[in-house]
C-alpha cells in the first residue's frame, strides 16, 4: 500500500489523526527532504507525546525520482510506504506525480490523505469568489515574462506561490504593467506572523518595499481583461484584399502566406 500524506504548512497542530497514524504505521517513508521529515517526527514526539518506531526514511525528490523508480520493483510497495513532501499536499508545486503514475501503471494500491494546503487556505482568506487557476511558482528566468503575461490576462483569479527574496520583483513587474490591479497576499500561513494584505499592486509594492520580507507567500491576482480573439472564419469573411488577408491569417495560424494566398484564390 502506498499513502500520500500531507504535512503541516506551518502550525504543527494542523497534522491530522490519519496522517499521524500513517506515519506511525509506515515501514518506509519516502521524503522530499529526509531532514524535514525527521525534524517533523521529532517535533510530534516532543510536543505531542507521539511515538514513531524506527523508520526507514529514503530520499525521493525532483532530482532523483526517475532514478529511484527505475531502481525498485513494484513489490517494493507490498510494504506500507508513505510519501511526504516538505510541507502541505504532495504533488502541489512539489514532487510526487511520478510516484502516482508509477502506482497506476503497476496497479499498486494507493491512497491520498487530505490535509493542509497553502493555495486553498489563502483563497478562503481572500474573500474572492468564482473560479481560479493555480500557477504555483513562476519561472525564474526568461520564461517568467510570458508566464506573468498569461497570469495578468487570465479571466479567472490566479494563485501564485512566491519566495520572500522574489516577492518585490514580482510586485514591481506587475506595477510596470498594471499598477492598479488588485492583489491579495498571504504571508506565512498558519504561523505566528501570518499576515494578509489586499490592495493594488502599486500600494502593496510601496508598503512592502519598506519592510523586511520573510517567509513564504501566496499571491492571488484578480482577473484580467483578455483581448477578444478573432474567429478565423470571421477573418475569411473580411472584405479586404486577399494578400492582406493571407498575411493576417498566416500570423494567426503559423502557416505560410503563399499557401494561404493560393487557397484564397482557389476558393
Amino acid at each position: 500500500m502506498l499513502l500520500f500524506v500531507p504535512t503541516p504548512i506551518g502550525n504543527l497542530y494542523d497534522i491530522t489523526y490519519r496522517a499521524v497514524s500513517a506515519l506511525q504505521e509506515a515501514q518506509v517513508i519516502l521524503a522530499e527532504d529526509t531532514r524535514v521529515i525527521k525534524k517533523l517526527l521529532h517535533l510530534l514526539s516532543d510536543r505531542l507525546g507521539l511515538e514513531f518506531p524506527h523508520k526507514e526514511i529514503l530520499s525521493f525528490h525532483e532530482h532523483n525520482q526517475e532514478r529511484f523508480l527505475a531502481s525498485v520493483e513494484p513489490s517494493f510497495f507490498d510494504q506500507k510506504v508513505v510519501y511526504v513532501s516538505d510541507a502541505g499536499m504532495p504533488c502541489i508545486s512539489d514532487p510526487g506525480a511520478s510516484l502516482v503514475r508509477y502506482a497506476q501503471k503497476h496497479n499498486i494500491p494507493y491512497e491520498v490523505l487530505p490535509g493542509a494546503n497553502a493555495a486553498l487556505t489563502a483563497w478562503v482568506a481572500s474573500g474572492y469568489e468564482g473560479s481560479f487557476t493555480f500557477f504555483g511558482f513562476l519561472p525564474h528566468k526568461k520564461e517568467r515574462g510570458a508566464r506573468l503575461h498569461e497570469v495578468l490576462s487570465n479571466p479567472y483569479h490566479s494563485i501564485l506561490y512566491e519566495a520572500p527574496h522574489r516577492l518585490l520583483k514580482l510586485l514591481s513587474q506587475i506595477v510596470q504593467i498594471e499598477p492598479s490591479r488588485e492583489l491579495f497576499l498571504a504571508k506565512e500561513l498558519t504561523k505566528k506572523y501570518e499576515r494578509f494584505y489586499k490592495a493594488s499592486a502599486q500600494e502593496l509594492f510601496d508598503t512592502l518595499k519598506k519592510e523586511q520580507i520573510r517567509g513564504e507567500w501566496v499571491v492571488i491576482v484578480t482577473p484580467g481583461n483578455p483581448k477578444p480573439q478573432l474567429d478565423l472564419s470571421a477573418i475569411y469573411e473580411l472584405d479586404i484584399p486577399k494578400k492582406q488577408k493571407a498575411k493576417l491569417l498566416a500570423k494567426l495560424t503559423g502557416q505560410s502566406i503563399k499557401a494561404i494566398y493560393e487557397k484564397l484564390i482557389n476558393d
